[in-house]
């Protein structure tokens, strides 16, 4: 069985055009959509943060928010930027947040996308350490956070504290047994996803990647699941890992639809990105029998066993739930993904 969610970046504009005017429409709208998609039947609710934007931005507590207002659905992020994060306090904020859904969350964590300023994680209080690059200390951080996530005690209590003590060294609280196999890395490299598989993460496979071949995105994509999917094995971890990937898709089913997708002829795009050569991959719209057959010769999606659809949230919550309940009613079932 494959897994069907909806990942949303989280734009507000004040323009009249966007349904989503201000950071506190989006935010309450993330939950409103997120209680919708469970209702439809989809899967998951994922949400993007980027820094110093007019976006999604700290997650948990709207993933707390979501956790306490729907029941099944997963809840999770696309990615966190890890060159941001204390992973100690990240771990108590995710602990939190995972206790409150019932064990639903599936946290996305990252090396991060191209800035917004430069350098915005030392406005946080964060530097490479000599030596490293920014990505080299977005992974240390979260190879700490994953070793914290295991809760495990590791600080020396006070011989005279306020409060009683458990023996033993003390670890981070609130724990959520079994969130450290929830954790997933969002790679735009085979290095990388090979890294991510060593850690025992699973794995997110964005619209982006690093140009590694001159090959299709899609095919380069599944090859990247496919190298991820050995290193795993190689690595012998005992549980079976999750891949996900994102794309925009658009069943043509209304006026609106068309009037809104129906020009999009899109192919796969290639440019600079943070001084690497990426290829991005296409957007899909059409009429269902046509989408039928358009995904089913996208390699990574057949790869994969979740699919993210990235939603245009400034369109808000109504027509949204209409592009997630689309896919869920017309193409899901012929492609055999419920």
């Amino acid at each position: 069985m494959k897994k069907i969610g909806f990942l949303s970046f989280g734009h507000w504009s004040p323009s009249p055009q966007s349904a989503t005017r201000s950071a506190q429409d989006v935010l309450l709208q993330s939950i409103d959509l997120a209680v919708a998609a469970e209702e439809l039947g989809a899967d998951g609710a994922y949400y993007r943060v980027h820094h110093f934007a007019q976006q999604l931005a700290s997650p948990f507590p709207l993933l707390a928010a979501v956790g306490a207002r729907t029941s099944r659905i997963e809840i999770g992020t696309g990615v966190i930027d890890m060159r941001y994060e204390n992973p100690f306090y990240m771990v108590e904020d995710a602990g939190s947040a995972d206790l409150i859904s019932g064990g639903r969350l599936q946290l996305g964590i990252s090396r991060g996308s191209p800035e917004q300023v430069i350098d915005g994680w030392r406005h946080f209080g964060y530097g490479p350490a000599q030596g490293e690059t920014d990505a080299d200390m977005g992974r240390r951080h979260a190879e700490v956070f994953l070793h914290l996530l295991k809760g495990q005690g590791f600080a020396k209590p006070n011989p005279r504290p306020m409060f009683p003590n458990p023996p033993g060294l003390l670890r981070l609280e609130p724990h959520s047994a079994g969130l450290r196999d929830r954790i997933w890395w969002g790679s735009a490299s085979d290095a990388t996803a090979v890294w991510a598989a060593q850690q025992g993460m699973n794995l997110q496979s964005s619209t982006l990647k690093a140009d590694e071949s001159g090959e299709p995105f899609h095919v380069q994509q599944a090859k990247q699941i496919r190298a991820y999917r050995e290193a795993w094995t190689a690595a012998g971890h005992d549980r079976a890992p999750r891949v996900s990937v994102s794309r925009s898709i658009f069943a043509l089913t209304t006026d609106q639809d068309r009037a809104y997708f129906g020009r999009d002829d899109s192919q796969d795009q290639v440019g600079i990105i943070d001084n690497m050569r990426a290829v991005f991959g296409r957007s899909y719209a059409a009429e269902p029998e046509q989408l039928i057959e358009q995904l089913r010769a996208d390699e990574a999606i057949a790869e994969a066993d979740t699919l993210l659809l990235t939603v245009p949230n400034q369109l808000g919550v109504d027509y949204n739930a209409h592009v997630i309940e689309n896919i869920l009613r017309h193409i899901a079932p012929a492609l055999g993904w419920r």
